[in-house]
C-alpha cells in the first residue's frame, strides 16, 4: 500500500477513542482544517457544501412561513448591549471587543456579535409602527464569535461559528409562543427528515435559559458516546427586549402597546452531530439529502473495454444529473477501482455505482450502500428510480440506527445515586422527578459533570414521581440529565 493510500485511511477507532477519531474523520474527509488562531477552523469546500445544503432546506422552511432574510452589522456598539443588562451579563465573558480603527482609539467599544438581539431590536423598533406591521419576522445567516472555546472541536466548539438567527415581534404572548414552537418544529424536521437524527424536544430549566428569555425551548440529539448535543434553540423573549429597545406599536384601539418578541437559532453544530453520529471507522457518512455528492460512479475497465464502459457510465451520469442527483463520475486513469472505492467511502458518499464490462453488456448497474456495503443490481432503464430508492434506503438505515440508540439511551432514576450511576456507567439521558431547585442539580454535576439539559415542553406535565430525586420536596417536573458537548 502506498503512503498516499495509508494517509487516506482512518487510523483511530470510534469505539475506543471517539475524540481523536472524530478529528481524523473531519480532516481526512476534507470537511475542515485547523486555523492558525486557537479556537478557529477553516471550513473546506466539502464541509461548506454540507452547510449550504442544510441552509437551502431550512431557509425554504423559513420562507414558507413568512420569514424574510436580512443582514445586520457584525459590530454592535457597547451602549446597545448595555440596554438589555441580561444579555450583557450573560455574554460579557465571551465578547470580543474592537477598540481601535487603524491607529485611532474608538470613542465607544464595539462588540463582535455574540448574538444579534441588541442590534436587530432597535431596527425592529424603527420599522414597527402599527398592529398591521405584526407579526414581523426577519432572519440572518451569518457567523458569530464567542470567546469561550479552549479546546477546538470542529463544528462543535469553536470561537467563531456559522448559524442562522431569526427574530420576530408579535402583538400577543400567544402569537409569540406559537412562533417559538413553530421554529422548534422546523428544527426537529431538519434533523429528522434531512440529517437522519431523531431528537428530543423540551425546554431549558429556568436557570439555563437564554439571557433575558422567559422560555427557551431546545432540540437535543444523543451522540454515540452518550453525550447530548443542543441541536437548536427557540426562545420566547416576552417583552423584555421590546421594553429595553422600545418595540411598541399602535393597536386596533389606537393605544400604544409593547410587542412580544422571539429569537431562534441553529448553528453548524448540526454538522458536528451528524458527522459524529453517522460516520464509522472507514470515514464520513453523509445523509443523502445534504450530501455534496450523493452518488459516485466508478467505471471499471480493462484496456479493451475502456471505451464501452466509459460511454455506458457517461450515459448513466447524464440521466442522473438530469434528474437532479448530485454525482461524481470518477474516470481517473491514475487510480485503481479499490483506491476510488476507499476514497469515496472516506468522503462519505452515500451510494456508489459500480460499472464494469459485465454491467455494460447486460444493461445493468451495481449500487453499493455506504452504510452497510450491501449491493443491489438494477436495470439500466430504471436507474433514476433505483438510485432514488437506494438513497432513501441509506437514509432510513442511518435514521433507524440513531433511533435505536436514542431509545436505548433514555433511562429512569428515582434518587441521586441512581442518576449518577446510570450516567457514569451508560451515559445517555436519565429522567427523574425534580422540584425545580437548581441546587438539586449540583450533586450530579459535581459527580459526573452532567446537567439538566431539558424538561418537558408542557409546564404542567406530570413528573415521573411525587417527590424530587434529590431533596424529597414535591416534584414539579421531569428533569433530563445528560453529559453535553
Amino acid at each position: 500500500m502506498s503512503e498516499r493510500e495509508q494517509e487516506l485511511g482512518i487510523t483511530e477507532s470510534k469505539e475506543e477513542n471517539i475524540g481523536e477519531w472524530y478529528a481524523e474523520v473531519v480532516q481526512k474527509a476534507g470537511l475542515a482544517d485547523y486555523a492558525p488562531m486557537s479556537g478557529f477552523i477553516v471550513t473546506r469546500p466539502r464541509g461548506y457544501a454540507l452547510w449550504e445544503h442544510l441552509q437551502t432546506h431550512l431557509d425554504a422552511m423559513f420562507k414558507a412561513t413568512e420569514v424574510e432574510n436580512a443582514y445586520f452589522p457584525v459590530l454592535i456598539p457597547e451602549s446597545y448591549l448595555e440596554r438589555e443588562k441580561e444579555i450583557l451579563e450573560g455574554f460579557d465573558p465571551e465578547v470580543a471587543w474592537v477598540t481601535h480603527g487603524g491607529e485611532e482609539e474608538l470613542e465607544e467599544r464595539l462588540a463582535v456579535r455574540p448574538t444579534s438581539e441588541s442590534i436587530i431590536a432597535p431596527f425592529m423598533a424603527k420599522w414597527i409602527r402599527s398592529h398591521r406591521d405584526l407579526p414581523h419576522r426577519v432572519n440572518q445567516w451569518c457567523s458569530v464569535i464567542r470567546w469561550e472555546a479552549t479546546e477546538t472541536k470542529p463544528f462543535f466548539r469553536t470561537k467563531e461559528f456559522l448559524w442562522q438567527e431569526g427574530h420576530t415581534a408579535h402583538a400577543s404572548q400567544a402569537g409569540a409562543m406559537e412562533e417559538t414552537l413553530l421554529r422548534l418544529e422546523q428544527y426537529t424536521k431538519i434533523y429528522e427528515d434531512y440529517l437522519g437524527l431523531p431528537v428530543l424536544r423540551g425546554r431549558k430549566p429556568d436557570h439555563d435559559k437564554f439571557p433575558g428569555a422567559e422560555t427557551t425551548t431546545t432540540v437535543e440529539v444523543l451522540m454515540p458516546d452518550g453525550r447530548s448535543v443542543q441541536g437548536g434553540t427557540s426562545h420566547y423573549l416576552g417583552q423584555t427586549f421590546a421594553e429595553a429597545f422600545d418595540i411598541t406599536y399602535v393597536d386596533e384601539a389606537e393605544e400604544e402597546a409593547v410587542a412580544h418578541t422571539t429569537s431562534w437559532g441553529l448553528s453548524w453544530r448540526a454538522l458536528g452531530a451528524l458527522i459524529l453520529a453517522h460516520s464509522d471507522d472507514q470515514g464520513f457518512i453523509a445523509p443523502p439529502p445534504i450530501a455534496p455528492t450523493q452518488v459516485a460512479i466508478v467505471p471499471i475497465w480493462q484496456e479493451d473495454t475502456r471505451d464501452a464502459v466509459l460511454g455506458y457510465a457517461e450515459s448513466i451520469a447524464d440521466d442522473l444529473e438530469k434528474a437532479g442527483i448530485r454525482l461524481e463520475l470518477d474516470d481517473r486513469d491514475e487510480r485503481n477501482p479499490g483506491f476510488k472505492f476507499n476514497e469515496h467511502e472516506l468522503n462519505g458518499v452515500p451510494l456508489r455505482a459500480e460499472i464494469g464490462p459485465n454491467e455494460a453488456e447486460a444493461g445493468e448497474v451495481t449500487l453499493v450502500h455506504r452504510t452497510d456495503r450491501e449491493s443491489v443490481v438494477v436495470d439500466r432503464d430504471e436507474i433514476v428510480e433505483a438510485v432514488q430508492t437506494e438513497l432513501d434506503t441509506v437514509y432510513d438505515e442511518l435514521y433507524e440506527r440513531a433511533a435505536k440508540h436514542l431509545e436505548a439511551g433514555i433511562n429512569e432514576a428515582t434518587d441521586t445515586d441512581e442518576v449518577i450511576n446510570i450516567i457514569d456507567e451508560r451515559g445517555g439521558y436519565v429522567t427523574t422527578a425534580w422540584c425545580g431547585d437548581p441546587d438539586c442539580e449540583t450533586p450530579v454535576k459535581d459527580a459526573v459533570a452532567a446537567d439538566i439539559v431539558m424538561v418537558p415542553l408542557e409546564a404542567d406535565s406530570e413528573p415521573l414521581d411525587d417527590t424530587c430525586f434529590n431533596c424529597g420536596a414535591a416534584a414539579q417536573t421531569t428533569a433530563y440529565f445528560a453529559k453535553t458537548y
